[in-house]
């Protein structure tokens, strides 16, 4: 028999949020082709448009979600594809784009120090990619206000916004070795067990002073405003993390599930 109207329909939106998070991993693609391409050329547009890109595979990897609670249309299906392709855009991708930004124009006269940058970019992958597990196994085992570690699409962010302030290659050994200690130190928190806040949980009026702010600070800084937030947001986390250790309870802290 023929599927009906109505049963294509709904193949249709089942599909969709899929079709999303396919578009998500073209842009993650493409950031790796652009990178890999201009591995040997070193030019400061194509990094930054390879960042850029990074950023859209974020926006429709929120969307993607977005669309599945909008339509009804979550499946098992859709968050194993979510998941892979979550540790290719925002793992593979920016440690790739990492790793040819500031280390190719260095291979012949510093090759160590390029294998030194290439672990460390291996390390922020690995530690994405255990981040991204921890979190599949930990769904509804912990407070859904607080992500357990930073979470692997602000660690891209992180280090993507990098290349999208300052997109010419490096070409010192104190900026390689900078680099290699961001991307180690944001790898670091990803598989901390550090509490970050959701935006999935926001509070209405707090989100949009900060909002107007970051507007505010865009139109300002441009391109460096990405690299204040990222150095506001993961400073403003740490301090909160110390605060409640200490007793602090003027934000209320994560709950504690049991097993």
């Amino acid at each position: 028999m023929k599927p009906s109207n109505q049963q294509r329909l709904a193949r249709a939106k089942f599909a969709l949020p899929s079709f999303v998070t396919l578009l998500s991993i073209a842009c993650g693609f493409g950031s790796i082709v652009i990178s890999v391409d201009n591995a040997h050329v070193g030019d400061p547009d194509d990094y930054r448009l390879a960042a850029i890109l990074l950023v859209l595979a974020g926006v429709f990897d929120a969307l993607d979600g977005f669309v599945a609670r909008a339509t009804n249309t979550q499946s098992s299906f859709g968050m194993q594809l979510d998941s892979i392709a979550d540790v290719m855009n925002f793992g593979c991708a920016p440690g790739l784009l990492l790793y040819c930004y500031g280390f190719a124009q260095m291979n012949m006269a510093h090759p160590t120090l390029v294998r030194m940058g290439g672990l460390a970019c291996f390390i922020f992958v690995t530690c994405g990619a255990l981040r991204l597990a921890r979190f599949n196994i930990s769904v509804g085992r912990t407070d859904p206000r607080y992500f357990v570690g930073m979470p692997i699409t602000a660690g891209a962010a992180c280090v993507a916004s990098v290349v999208v302030a300052w997109p010419d290659p490096l070409t010192s050994m104190a900026q390689c070795f900078a680099l290699m200690a961001l991307m180690v130190g944001v790898g670091t928190l990803m598989v901390s067990t550090i509490r970050f806040p959701s935006s999935k949980h926001p509070r209405g009026k707090v989100m949009l002073a900060l909002l107007a702010v970051c507007a505010v600070l865009l139109a300002v800084l441009q391109t460096r405003f990405f690299v204040l937030f990222f150095l506001l947001y993961i400073g403003a986390t740490l301090l909160l993390n110390i605060a409640w250790r200490t007793g602090w309870r003027g934000i209320a802290p994560p709950k504690v599930y049991e097993d």
